[in-house]
C-alpha cells in the first residue's frame, strides 16, 4: 500500500501568545488540520509562515484565527514552496498539545507532503 503523505517536519507553534490560541483553546485537539499560510509582509522574519485556524459555524460563517507560526529555521524550505505556489504541497495537524507546558512547547505540529497523483 502506498502512503498518501510522508511526514516532512515536526515542530512547535512559535508565539503562540502572542496571537489568537486562546481563542479557540478549547477546539484545539490532537489532529486537528491547520493552514500554512505565507506572510510576506512580516517584519521579524522575512521567511514567515503563519499557522491559520479556520473556524466555520453552523450558518457556513468562517473566521480565521492566527495561532502562531513555525519557527525560524523551521520555515525556510516551507516558505519557499510556498511563494512558488505549491499550498495544497503540505497538510499540517496539530500533534501534541498541553496547557501545561511553556507557551512555546504548548502545541506541537506535524507537518507532512502531500501524495502527488
Amino acid at each position: 500500500m502506498k502512503q498518501k503523505k510522508t511526514l516532512f517536519k515536526e515542530c512547535h507553534l512559535a508565539a503562540r501568545q502572542y496571537n489568537d490560541a486562546d481563542l479557540v483553546w478549547e477546539e484545539l485537539k490532537v489532529g486537528v488540520v491547520v493552514d500554512l499560510v505565507r506572510d510576506v509582509d512580516n517584519k521579524h522574519d522575512p521567511n514567515a509562515v503563519a499557522v491559520v485556524y479556520h473556524k466555520t459555524s453552523g450558518q457556513g460563517v468562517s473566521d480565521d484565527f492566527l495561532l502562531g507560526y513555525l519557527p525560524k529555521g523551521d520555515n525556510i524550505e516551507i516558505a519557499q514552496f510556498l511563494d512558488m505556489g505549491w499550498s495544497n504541497l503540505f497538510e499540517c495537524r496539530i500533534s501534541k498539545i498541553n496547557a501545561e507546558e511553556h507557551y512555546e512547547n504548548q502545541i506541537r505540529l506535524a507537518i507532512r507532503i502531500n501524495k502527488n497523483n
